[in-house]
């Protein structure tokens, strides 16, 4: 799939820390069962790559995806995991030409017109807006869309259930990027039904 499929394909992309391997395919199948199946597991704990490998072996109507990539060497790891896609906060020319190599669809981050731009240069037109609240949200996003109405978005950071609806509407973003669909008490204690409700709420949002 390419990345703007990808995106099209969901409403939410829920931003995902996973501590622990075991918590992986339940909390995918969770998210799944509500309507959310474009997941981002955030390589920002050691249990990351593996929760990847995990969901992909063992979730298949999940597509799993990486984030918090910001070495290019993480691309190859991630797809060999079995990611489909990676995201990164920024872009830099060595990212960029680490995730061609890689042949792994790719969601760079973003938060400037000049950014967005040079973005542009390397090949990507779908790009996440980080972070999203700082960033001017709403605003900048319309903003955008005039000079660089060729770009679709996926606006991350800050982003919730109540403000998702209004970004939604834009026409030039494919999704947000949210981790409030998995808090971190409820993986804890394993309330999967807890996160499948909320995932059917972010998946109305699509509706």
């Amino acid at each position: 799939m390419q990345i703007r499929e990808i995106m099209r394909s969901c409403s939410v992309m829920p931003v995902l820390v996973i501590e622990k391997v075991e918590h992986a395919v339940p909390l995918a199948k969770a998210l799944v069962d509500g309507g959310i199946r474009v997941l981002e597991v955030t390589l920002r704990t050691e249990a990351a790559l593996e929760a990847v490998k995990a969901i992909a072996d063992n979730v298949p109507d999940a597509i799993v995806g990486v984030g918090t990539v910001v070495r290019p060497e993480q691309f190859a790891l991630a797809q060999a995991a079995g990611a489909k896609f990676a995201v990164t906060p920024g872009l830099t020319p060595r990212l960029a030409a680490a995730a061609r190599e890689a042949g792994i669809q790719l969601l760079p981050g973003v938060m400037t017109p000049s950014e967005a731009i040079a973005a542009l240069e390397e090949g990507f037109d779908a790009l996440k807006l980080f972070p999203a609240e700082q960033a001017g949200s709403l605003g900048m996003l319309k903003a955008m869309g005039g000079p660089l109405p060729q770009i679709l978005f996926c606006p991350t950071g800050g982003v919730s259930l109540e403000s998702a609806a209004k970004l939604l509407a834009l026409p030039n973003v494919g999704c947000v990027g949210g981790s409030w669909l998995a808090p971190k008490d409820m993986v804890a204690n394993g309330d999967w039904a807890g996160i499948t409700k909320l995932a059917r709420e972010a998946a109305a949002l699509r509706a």
